[in-house]
């Protein structure tokens, strides 16, 4: 089961693309939190303190508790908007969890015992990781913060397809019911194939193959014989 995280916020009443500029210039990002039959909120956050939540994995693929207030709500993140090339939040938006309803999230793949598998202590062999994160469909208590890819049996030729991956009780990939044709290879273990280097060209003077006539320079015309008188 996934951990809840929490984290403290404010209502806020002030909308709009101007409300929202005076917030940022103030350190504080703008949100909002929708969803479970209940109306819209707008909310607002510190921004240095949102920030350090931000580097964590769970924050985009868990359950997090948010404190509005103190009023506690369990949330999971949809969108956040980023600025272009400063290191700041501008917006995010959180959706209410309804604890006996499915949900679906994208969970991040942790892949482990690579180093000690066949494939990953051969040489000339690379391991690839194809995918990173899978989308899962559970309850949001049974809703696991990663899943574990464990590689400790990969040989050289292997693929790992999202079939392979050990999913908890409760969990299920949903894409896996389109069909065969949707489980995708999550690891790959392939040999280095070294190119062919290009076969180098003649060197100049080199002794032409028997039966070949090596070209030579035209020789030049002979002097016209002066007409004698």
């Amino acid at each position: 089961m996934a951990k809840t995280h929490e984290i403290a916020a404010q209502g806020r009443t002030d909308q709009g693309k101007g409300a929202s500029r005076r917030l940022r210039r103030a350190g504080h990002v703008p949100a909002i939190v929708y969803g479970a039959g209940a109306p819209p909120q707008n909310i607002q956050f510190e921004h240095n303190t949102l920030a350090l939540a931000a580097r964590n994995e769970w924050f985009t693929s868990s359950i997090l508790d948010l404190l509005i207030d103190g009023n506690r709500q369990k949330v999971l993140l949809r969108d956040v908007q980023k600025h272009p090339f400063k290191p700041q939040l501008l917006h995010l938006d959180f959706l209410r969890i309804n604890e006996n309803q499915a949900i679906r999230v994208r969970v991040p793949l942790h892949f482990v015992n690579q180093d000690k598998s066949p494939a990953g202590k051969a040489s000339g062999v690379v391991v690839s990781h194809a995918m990173t994160e899978v989308e899962v469909s559970c309850l949001p208590r049974d809703l696991p913060e990663h899943l574990e890819v464990d590689l400790i049996a990969l040989q050289l030729g292997d693929i790992v397809h999202m079939s392979d991956i050990s999913l908890p009780a409760g969990v299920e990939i949903p894409e896996l019911k389109l069909g065969k044709e949707h489980d995708h290879p999550v690891v790959t273990a392939q040999e280095i194939r070294e190119e062919a280097e290009p076969v180098a060209e003649a060197a100049e003077g080199a002794v032409p193959a028997e039966g070949v006539v090596a070209p030579t320079a035209a020789a030049p015309a002979p002097a016209a014989k002066k007409e004698e008188k």
